[in-house]
């Protein structure tokens, strides 16, 4: 969820140096959850005017040379959920959330990554919802319903667990209790409405 500081920085105005490479600007955009860059392309000043506007990032094509929504065809849309510019004031970045694959390939980037590196930010997203929308299927939902103190207490089961894996088990069974662990954590975590990001400034703090 977007802090009331984020909200006022992305209400003030961006000013975008259009002056350079023909009138367009390259755009980042990356997954607004997990940070994973998904895609570059390029805007005009309309094209930036109609993101702003429609809260979906809208690209100037170069190969079909007109405006490009995102989307338009597959579906796929890219919602705005916070823009930033470079110091040099000529280079977007864009805070985006995907409504299916980025890429035309259908892979969820353009870069082909193996693997998302920050899917325990979509873990928590995914946790969250659990939360908001219940179902009697749902696992979150059921420890949800047990309370913080067994959530608490399944957390130093997994804890456990790990240890014993990591000092008589194999690498393999030491990674599953590992990922126990952690996905456990993330739920005690949300019962006490406590973020990932806030876990890691901590840490940050710390370091320096």
């Amino acid at each position: 969820m977007e802090s009331v500081q984020d909200k006022k920085k992305n209400k003030k105005e961006i000013m975008i140096d259009f002056s350079k490479n023909n009138g367009l600007v390259p755009v980042i955009i990356q997954h607004f959850q997990t940070l994973e860059v998904l895609m570059l392309g390029y805007m005009n000043a309309e094209a930036w005017e109609l993101t702003q506007k429609d809260k979906r990032v809208t690209f100037f094509s170069r190969s079909k040379n007109r405006l490009w929504t995102k989307g338009e065809e597959s579906g796929n849309f890219l919602e705005v959920k916070s823009t930033h510019i470079d110091c040099d004031n000529d280079t977007l970045l864009i805070k985006a959330k995907p409504e299916g694959p980025t890429c035309h390939t259908g892979s969820r980037s353009c870069f082909n990554t193996e693997y998302n590196q920050n899917f325990l930010f979509e873990l928590e997203q995914i946790v969250s919802q659990r939360y908001e929308f219940p179902s009697e299927e749902s696992y979150v939902n059921k420890l949800r319903k047990k309370g913080v103190t067994k959530i608490a207490q399944k957390v130093g089961e997994e804890a456990v667990e790990t240890v014993i894996a990591a000092l008589r088990e194999t690498d393999k069974d030491f990674i599953n209790e590992s990922s126990d662990l952690l996905f456990h954590l993330l739920v005690l975590l949300q019962e006490k409405k406590i973020s990932l990001k806030k876990i890691a400034k901590n840490l940050e703090s710390r370091h320096k």
